[in-house]
């Protein structure tokens, strides 16, 4: 390896070139007079990320692209690449690995990090490098009949039909993540209240969902199993469950308590991959997954869909029933409203939109549109308490709009109880944005 050696703020790099076998024992960045062994450049990245308490999905992801984006250019250290090779990479997950867009901004979110946290450069072509245009998707949806037989597949497993059932029923009857069910704490569910309480979902936001009252006794009946379960680690001693922050110094007997005990816990303990400690996790996101996709397949749902499907449904289902858009963004933890407006494209979709004109060939014998184009549903956020349409009503019912009466052009007699036409605009562009 060579000799050169190249400064950073406070910080000593004695490389220019990554060791094939030793990418994570590159950049080794210690305080100055420090004997030991300084940490390498992965160990940074990560030190970065959890001092900002990111979360460990946010790690891990950065932790990839950094190491993606050396093995690409081949093992060069970071800070002696550029904009060109930066883009470089870019374009080549765009181009030659067909990368979606969020992945794309990903990989670039997690280059920026690397450059101005880690090694601590802020140079001009940051800002410059173009970012990917969004792209929004119609989410996957499934109609209330093919929930029904995917939960009914799932229930019907041959290993453990029981418990994914009830996490299905689970995650489609509150809207919840799959991460955020499987993380759940005892203390965490309400039953008096018939409330669940979720910590620490996407954004690390508590956010308040509710217990679908078909799910009380099923529930308690699978807590009771869980707490048999729990009273046998007890007496094997074995180590409590994982707790978040510095709450296991701060409370060093709530780890084995039954409060903080995971509503969905795996049926062996396993070894914590941080601490080296054996104790007993949560399901595996993987462990329902390959379940998920094994129900699709027996319920004959030829759909692409994912256990995240399963809140798009609830969702979709919520605005269907005519419950209002903000109610809904609360339940699934939105920070914008724009993020739950998605869900009123699917609303749009077969007999709650347009009528196609396709539909007239069948019935030529009808005498007007409205003879056929059947029943419009469309999406209407509830009046706030005691409004009404009427003028001084306290009603909740709301009275019908009157049609207006026809406009006549000037050229035309105006009938004196007929209003006049508005004004129709001049420019073009008044003219288009009115249309």
């Amino acid at each position: 390896m060579s000799s050169k050696a190249w400064t950073l703020p406070d910080q000593r790099v004695p490389s220019s070139t990554l060791a094939a076998d030793g990418l994570d024992d590159a950049l080794p960045l210690s305080p100055p007079g420090s004997p030991q062994v300084p940490p390498r450049l992965l160990d940074q990245v990560r030190h970065q990320v959890r001092y900002r308490h990111y979360s460990i999905r946010t790690e891990e992801a950065y932790v990839h692209w950094v190491r993606a984006f050396i093995r690409y250019h081949g093992l060069r250290h970071p800070a002696e690449l550029s904009r060109s090779e930066v883009e470089s990479f870019l374009a080549w997950l765009a181009a030659e690995r067909q990368v979606s867009a969020s992945t794309h901004r990903q990989a670039l979110s997690a280059l920026l990090f690397l450059y101005q946290q880690v090694l601590g450069l802020t140079l001009p072509w940051m800002g410059e490098i173009g970012r990917p245009h969004t792209e929004r998707r119609v989410p996957v949806v499934l109609s209330p009949d093919e929930v029904s037989r995917l939960l009914a597949a799932l229930a019907a497993q041959p290993q453990h039909g029981r418990l994914l059932g009830l996490l299905g029923q689970l995650l489609y009857g509150t809207g919840m993540r799959l991460l955020e069910a499987l993380r759940l704490r005892v203390k965490d569910v309400e039953f008096e209240q018939r409330a669940i309480i979720v910590r620490e979902g996407k954004g690390s936001k508590d956010r308040v969902v509710m217990l679908p009252a078909s799910l009380d006794l099923p529930l308690r009946a699978h807590l009771a199993d869980v707490k048999a379960q729990w009273q046998l680690d007890r007496a094997q001693g074995l180590a409590g469950v994982h707790l978040p922050g510095a709450l296991a110094r701060k409370y060093p007997r709530a780890a084995e308590s039954w409060s903080w005990h995971w509503v969905m816990p795996q049926a062996e303990p396993a070894v914590d991959p941080r601490s080296g400690v054996r104790r007993r996790h949560h399901l595996l996101e993987g462990f329902f997954q390959r379940a998920f996709r094994r129900a699709l397949q027996d319920a004959g749902i030829h759909k692409p869909a994912t256990p995240h499907t399963l809140r798009h449904s609830f969702a979709t289902h919520l605005l269907q029933s005519g419950y209002d858009i903000r109610t809904v963004q609360e339940l699934l933890g939105h920070s914008d409203v724009s993020t739950t407006m998605i869900y009123t494209h699917v609303l749009r979709m077969g007999g709650h939109a347009v009528h196609s004109p396709l539909d007239r060939l069948a019935d030529p014998g009808a005498g007007d549109a409205t003879a056929f184009a059947g029943p419009r549903r469309t999406f209407e956020p509830p009046m706030p308490s005691g409004w009404s349409a009427a003028a001084g009503g306290k009603s909740g019912a709301r009275r019908a709009r009157e049609p207006s009466p026809p406009c006549y052009t000037p050229t035309q007699p105006l009938p004196s109880a007929s209003p006049r036409c508005p004004v129709t605009p001049n420019s073009p562009a008044a003219a288009t944005s009115a249309s």
